[in-house]
């Protein structure tokens, strides 16, 4: 490894599961300092026990993406604990697949509040910290249905167009601060977020439309933020990087 995020302390919302947990694996090998956190308390207990011995600096604790107050003890636990906040991975997230007329009230609020208010919180909350730090980068999780329709999970697309566009004016914002923000957008990927959520025939279906014929693997989600956190990616903000196997630039003609 080329340890590419040497000397940077990071925080990964979501990190007990799927592409979260790849990219805290990911990144510690690369020379971070994790600060993790999910609601799954024992997920992530035992994610920060196994990269602790293997040698890593990883602090952990349960908190919830739309609990500000949370976030605010989550920033605290990196800068007291890690030296700093250099970089956010606001990776938490939640997919249901309720069309327009299925979706009720209550769970638009709940997808909206995870989705997008966990995103703003998280933004909210770690900017002063990486602004202390003499500048940073953040990477906001979308999706491929923040780029296209698909005809289902009405909420999810929506919370998924909004964080597109707030990465975006989060980047113009801060970009005389040295603080980036761009946005990952995975198509399906092989975790739990996908195999609970989406039935087989839906997916298989889904499949059939993305170029390289093939689900993702949540390594290759985590390769894509490390790039973005990473100084390589010095001159790039308010971005969009699909990871999607060709989905968005176009459905491959049936046999």
């Amino acid at each position: 490894m080329s340890a590419r995020l040497s000397g940077k302390s990071v925080i990964i919302s979501g990190a007990a599961h799927g592409i979260g947990a790849a990219q805290a694996r990911l990144f510690a090998r690369e020379g971070a300092r994790l600060a993790l956190f999910d609601i799954d308390a024992e997920g992530v207990a035992k994610l920060a026990a196994e990269l602790v011995a293997d040698g890593h600096r990883v602090v952990h604790t349960t908190a919830d993406v739309v609990s500000e107050d949370d976030w605010i003890r989550v920033v605290a636990l990196a800068e007291d604990e890690l030296g700093g906040l250099h970089a956010l991975s606001n990776n938490a997230g939640i997919f249901r697949p309720e069309g327009v007329e299925e979706t009720t009230v209550e769970l638009f609020n709940t997808i909206t509040a995870i989705n997008q208010l966990g995103v703003i919180l998280g933004m909210k909350t770690a900017i002063p910290a990486l602004r202390r730090a003499g500048g940073g980068s953040i990477v906001n999780f979308s999706s491929i249905y923040g780029l296209t329709g698909s005809g289902l999970a009405t909420a999810y697309q929506g919370t998924k167009g909004a964080v597109r566009l707030i990465t975006k004016t989060a980047a113009v914002q801060y970009a005389p601060e040295a603080i980036r923000v761009n946005s990952v957008h995975p198509t399906m990927i092989d975790t739990p977020l996908i195999r609970n959520g989406v039935p087989e025939n839906e997916l298989r279906r889904l499949l059939k439309l993305v170029p390289m014929q093939r689900i993702g693997q949540a390594d290759e989600v985590a390769y894509a933020a490390l790039f973005l956190l990473s100084d390589e990616a010095s001159l790039i903000t308010g971005a969009e990087l699909a990871v999607d196997g060709g989905y968005t630039a176009g459905a491959p003609i049936p046999d």
